[in-house]
């Protein structure tokens, strides 16, 4: 158990224990590893497109790769916040976290959640401006209007995770504080506070849900005016280009929503398969979307091979400069 305080009132507990994922206990290394392997190829993953959006002139001025961009730094953030905690479960290290340490947690993993999905309704807006109205997209969408957006969808989730940290950490917790998840999150922590969490569960299932649903229909109605335009394409390159570009997109929306709806949706839920169905969302959702977007996007692929070609070049400039240097003395 973990250390705790006495008050006048309460024994108030100062930190938590996370139980982790269950797992045996002859698969700790192998799971060590796995993990850790993820993270750094999520970090490397993100930080590669993030270097090519602002390296490459043709990518860092347009709306649709600054949004690219900064959802591969929130990426980046996000597995930071989780997976090196989720690592150290696999370790003999100490599982006890501190009680701001696990509001820092719970705040941040909701403040770049709800970023995202504000950030994905961006995306898809985008999308139905290039697609749909082509000929004012550059006026209904340019680079100032696209940070003013990018601005706001911070400052909301900001206010997003505030709202829903405050709100779980003004109940009491006095023990126990083993939490039986490998996260700070709401549904896991509420289970230990020390009164009565109707309200919080009500609140937490209402704010979220408001959120994601209205998020999700945007995207949704986004995608359906997107279609009809595709559908009105006449040449087949045309549309199985605008198609492509679309479908990363509804690809990552997908694998983002459908889980957080399984897991905050569900009102009392205790399933074993939250833990499973978190750690894809936070741990390889942030692996995929740096796969997702290269892979199918050829302007991003095109703008890596002109970056390794201008620094293979300069690298051969500098060779033979060197040379000429060398003979010359």
């Amino acid at each position: 158990m973990g250390k705790t305080k006495n008050t006048s009132l309460d024994t108030m507990v100062t930190d938590f224990i996370l139980l982790g994922l269950s797992h045996p206990p002859n698969m700790k290394s192998f799971l060590f590893l796995v993990f850790f392997i993820i993270y750094i190829l999520t970090q490397l993953g993100n930080l590669l497109i993030l270097f090519t959006v602002w390296a490459d002139p043709k990518l860092h001025a347009r709306p649709m790769y600054i949004l690219l961009g900064v959802l591969s730094f929130l990426d980046m953030w996000l597995s930071s916040v989780i997976v090196p905690r989720l690592i150290l479960d696999f370790t003999p290290a100490e599982k006890a976290i501190p009680f701001g340490g696990c509001v820092a947690q719970l705040y941040f993993f909701h403040f770049l959640g709800s970023t995202q999905c504000f950030l994905y309704t961006l995306m898809a807006y985008d999308r139905y401006l290039a697609i749909c109205q082509p000929l004012r997209y550059p006026v209904l969408m340019n680079s100032k209007l696209c940070t003013i957006l990018v601005a706001g969808a911070w400052v909301a989730g900001s206010i997003h995770g505030s709202i829903q940290t405050t709100l779980t950490f003004h109940l009491p917790y006095c023990g126990p504080n083993q939490i039986d998840y490998f996260i700070c999150d709401i549904p896991a922590v509420l289970k230990l506070a020390c009164a009565d969490t109707t309200v919080n569960e009500l609140v937490t299932f209402v704010d979220i849900g408001v959120v994601a649903a209205s998020c999700f229909m945007l995207i949704l109605l986004s995608y359906a005016n997107i279609v009809h335009a595709i559908l009105k394409i006449r040449t087949t390159d045309g549309r199985h280009q605008a198609f492509s570009t679309c479908g990363s997109h509804l690809t990552v929306v997908t694998v983002y929503y459908v889980p957080c709806i399984f897991i905050y949706l569900r009102p009392g839920s205790k399933s074993p398969l939250d833990g499973a169905v978190a750690v894809f969302y936070t741990v390889v959702t942030p692996l995929l979307n740096p796969i997702i977007y290269t892979l199918r996007n050829k302007e991003v692929k095109s703008a890596l091979k002109r970056i390794t070609a201008d620094r293979g070049a300069t690298v051969k400039i500098n060779c033979r400069l060197r040379n000429y240097i060398a003979h010359k003395n």
